[in-house]
């Protein structure tokens, strides 16, 4: 199948973020020398993955444009191509100042929200340097992703200049968090709104995350949305399947991703139930995070435990050797407004794994929904910690519960995420795009 040339917007591909982790997914197997990637500098730190692209242009000083007084505050990235080494995953070392980001984020961004100008601090240009890049380049295809006014409108902007085919991938529901602070909250979660709309308007194609964000969006925008999570490598995940569903002597029950917003509320919740569930059964079950950094509040529970994140190849043996996976969302306003109709990346990982999984979070999620439709976690969705302390207890207890789990998890995996069906599948779409173009050029 020929593969035409790509340009990503807005994500970097990386082993550590949602988005870059999906991203690599699904363009595994391009040719290298067809994809390149333009992104801002502050996304271009940690665990690039170099190996499926290795072309970059950072946005930096000459394309984003803040408003005093950041222009004073904000660090000044370099503009232009980012050299990389032979090594599959970097790290760009950056010099940060801890007061300075103090001051911005306790400080400026606060004050800026309450007065309605958090959405108007900066903007990112088509500056000369990157028209010429994007010259040479010359992409067949568009993919971008945004989570921001400036970045919607950094998509607005070089579609109209480049004027080829744009495929939008909506990665979380971040239009629903504007609007909610501020004296100026109502003009911004309209203008906005507008803008995005122009963006949904003018792109050829258009992802979700998820079925429930598609079937959302066809009602709030009115546009067909497909969906496309991360797809993985049913044999990879294989390699330590788990077979075996007695429980360990001291059982752990492990989170892996990130933590804050959506999140961190209900991990505590889990922690107390689990200090609750070894009292009343006279167990150590363990709670293990792993995380990029060690949450504070952990130092109260002896039942919980740090880990650093571990290399990419050894996350099937870390999943499956322990009882339990858990995917756990909050359940105050704030975080459902982000969360509801995002799926969480780690989730095929997880059914793959074998592991039997717990899902705890709103009914009226996206993460429930699915888990619920096809059986394949238990599925805790009541913000009580006696209700959550007895469905983790009734699971620990029934050994025929966690394998039927289990069982739906891997079949699921297999039937919905095979990467190689699904990367066909968002192959096949790109290229139609290229085709239809040149249909139309030809007229």
């Amino acid at each position: 199948m020929y593969l035409p040339k790509v340009l990503i917007i807005n994500q970097p591909f990386n082993n550590h973020t949602g988005g870059g982790i999906t991203l690599s997914n699904l363009f595994s197997g391009w040719e290298r020398d067809k994809l390149a990637v333009a992104c801002s500098g502050y996304l271009l730190s940690d665990n690039i993955d170099t190996h499926v692209c290795n072309t970059y242009y950072q946005l930096g000083f000459e394309e984003r444009k803040w408003i005093f007084p950041l222009n004073y505050f904000k660090r000044k990235y370099y503009s232009g191509l980012i050299k990389f080494d032979s090594k599959r995953i970097q790290n760009l070392t950056i010099k940060k100042s801890r007061l300075r980001e103090r001051i911005i984020k306790d400080y400026i961004y606060p004050f800026l929200e309450y007065f309605g100008l958090f959405n108007y601090i900066s903007k990112t240009i088509l500056s000369s340097n990157l028209c010429n890049w994007l010259n040479d380049f010359n992409p067949d295809v568009i993919y971008a992703q945004a989570s921001s006014r400036e970045e919607v409108l950094f998509c607005l902007a070089l579609h109209s200049y480049l004027k080829k085919p744009l495929i939008f991938h909506m990665m979380d529901d971040w239009p629903s968090t504007i609007g909610k602070k501020g004296i100026l909250k109502n003009f911004w979660r309209k203008k906005i709104d507008h803008e995005f709309r122009i963006l949904l308007h003018h792109a050829n194609v258009l992802m979700s995350i998820s079925d429930y964000m598609a079937y959302e969006y066809k009602i709030r925008y009115g546009k067909d949305f497909i969906t496309f999570h991360n797809p993985i490598n049913i044999n990879f995940w294989k390699k330590y399947q788990k077979t075996t569903y007695k429980l360990s002597d001291s059982p752990i029950i492990l989170y892996a991703g990130r933590i804050g917003l959506g999140i961190e509320t209900s991990l505590i919740s889990i922690a107390k139930a689990i200090e609750k569930i070894n009292q009343d059964l006279e167990i150590s079950i363990k709670l293990v995070l792993q995380t990029q950094q060690k949450p504070l509040w952990i130092n109260d529970y002896k039942n919980v435990v740090h880990s650093t994140f571990v290399p990419y190849d050894e996350l099937p043996k870390v999943f499956s050797e322990c009882d339990f996976l858990i995917l756990p969302y909050d359940f105050n306003q704030s975080a459902l407004n982000f969360i509801k109709y995002s799926m969480p990346t780690k989730a095929p990982e997880y059914m793959a794994s074998g592991t039997p999984i717990i899902v705890f979070a709103p009914e009226i999620t996206a993460i429930v929904e699915y888990a619920k439709k096809y059986k394949w976690a238990k599925v805790i969705s009541k913000n009580d910690i006696n209700h959550l302390t007895t469905s983790i207890k009734d699971l620990i207890q029934n050994k025929t519960e966690r394998q039927k789990f289990s069982q739906n998890a891997i079949q699921i995996a297999e039937k919905n995420h095979n990467s190689i069906d699904v990367t066909n599948h968002f192959k096949a779409i790109v290229c139609s795009l290229v085709t239809t173009a040149t249909k139309i050029n030809l007229l």
